[in-house]
């Protein structure tokens, strides 16, 4: 993904869940995808698609049964 596109993610990212810490950055050696961040904290991958006619970004996070025992 191009720098430019992933300050406009982050960007969006911050805006919509209301949180400055969110980081978002480059994969090493992918062009099509970047890691999502909480703080330290790696959250999850957004895949770019441009498949189609129409540009998407896919945020995909998992979300491990141990983490639930942090709640």
């Amino acid at each position: 993904m191009k720098p430019d596109e992933i300050r406009k993610i982050e960007a969006y990212l911050r805006l919509k869940f209301e949180n400055k810490n969110i980081k978002v950055q480059a994969r090493p050696r992918k062009d099509d995808s970047a890691e999502v961040y909480i703080g330290d904290e790696f959250i999850g991958v957004i895949f770019r698609d441009d498949e189609d006619e129409d540009l998407s970004w896919n945020f995909q996070m998992a979300i491990l049964e141990i983490d639930l025992d942090e709640v």
